[in-house]
């Protein structure tokens, strides 16, 4: 990689209007760049890819994972529910597990998903099953706020929903409290961002969103969850997740900015739900102003490096916008037109 790639593709983009469409782009280049270089730890990252900040994505063709095929399979029956009327968990639950399922059964479903989505999905594909059924309530993992983004960006959402459908997702496939706190938490930060919220501004209005929840639980949504995942009350199983999330936000706030140092030594390696929103939050708030140095800090990690990138680039693009990628990254990335066309749909832009 020339310095002329590096210096061009770090410049800070103009802010833009296209919000949904950065976001969506952002998570799918992140999961691109850093999809090769998951299971992989630093030293080995950096002999397969050379330095870090100048990190390419794969060519001709940049790959995504289960994290962006599973956002696309939420984007997609999300809308399908949307165009039914107002959004409901009744009116929700069928297109987005049909959906689920899709995924679960295509063959194009080889980009080692995470067997806490296999498992749920095998139970989902029964209808006469409840949902709760498939919710594996041990589970933790990343895979619940890798796929969020679509509840932060639908448009016309009000902010009860959006949390309510944010952890309803999540809980689909992995119902530890831990899963659905995380999930709304990284869905609140993409719709703050892309309401214009200043990094410098995060933090504190993370936090206070965070103990606003505390006991919080979206009965009509989750249903007897609590009751399965062996809580004494609703309550006392929101409490569990969001005790979680409080703690691993001050390790966002104590862990020092230092660019060279790997994000996961600090707030986690990101294989579950509250360490992949801190760590990808962490990248994203080194760079706040150069979206590509934020995708390359993510995927050059010894942590789950894919989805800190997801999660990260939708930081990133929520922030910036559609122009925080440069152009030749975005013709290169699996699935560019879906996710530009349903952003631009988000976003209320026409397509061109």
């Amino acid at each position: 990689m020339s310095d002329e790639t590096t210096y061009e593709t770090t410049t800070a983009p103009a802010r833009d209007d296209r919000p949904a469409t950065g976001a969506l782009l952002g998570l799918a280049l992140g999961d691109a760049l850093g999809f090769p270089t998951e299971f992989n730890d630093v030293p080995g990252i950096l002999a397969k890819c050379g330095p870090w900040r100048a990190m390419d994505l794969s060519r001709p063709t940049a790959w995504i994972s289960d994290d962006t095929q599973m956002t696309l399979a939420f984007a997609r029956g999300l809308e399908t529910a949307a165009s039914r009327g107002t959004l409901a968990p009744q009116r929700c639950e069928r297109p987005v597990r049909e959906e689920f399922v899709d995924w679960y059964q295509s063959p194009d479903n080889n980009r080692a998903p995470g067997n806490t989505c296999l498992r749920a999905c095998l139970v989902l594909k029964d209808p006469s099953r409840p949902w709760q059924d498939a919710s594996q309530t041990h589970s933790k993992g990343c895979g619940a706020n890798m796929r969020v983004a679509p509840a932060a960006l639908l448009p016309g959402l009000g902010r009860e929903t959006r949390s309510a459908l944010a952890q309803w997702q999540a809980a689909l496939t992995h119902g530890h409290p831990t899963a659905l706190a995380a999930s709304d938490l990284t869905a609140h930060t993409i719709r703050l961002l892309a309401d214009g919220a200043e990094p410098g501004a995060l933090l504190p209005a993370l936090r206070a969103y965070a103990e606003e929840r505390g006991t919080t639980y979206h009965e009509a949504w989750l249903g007897d969850l609590w009751r399965r995942a062996g809580d004494p009350s609703p309550g006392a199983y929101a409490a569990r997740g969001w005790d979680e999330c409080l703690r691993i936000l001050d390790r966002v706030a104590a862990a020092p900015r230092d660019p060279e140092r790997d994000p996961c030594e600090l707030t986690g390696d990101g294989w579950i739900a509250e360490e992949a929103f801190a760590t990808a939050l962490l990248c994203f708030l080194l760079f706040p102003d150069e979206p590509l140095l934020v995708l390359r800090r993510a995927a050059c990690t010894r942590g789950d490096s894919d989805s800190l990138a997801c999660v990260a680039g939708a930081f990133a693009g929520a922030y910036a916008g559609e122009a925080a990628w440069p152009g030749e990254w975005v013709e290169r990335v699996e699935h560019r037109e879906e996710l530009r066309g349903t952003g631009r749909r988000w976003d209320g832009t026409p397509r061109g």
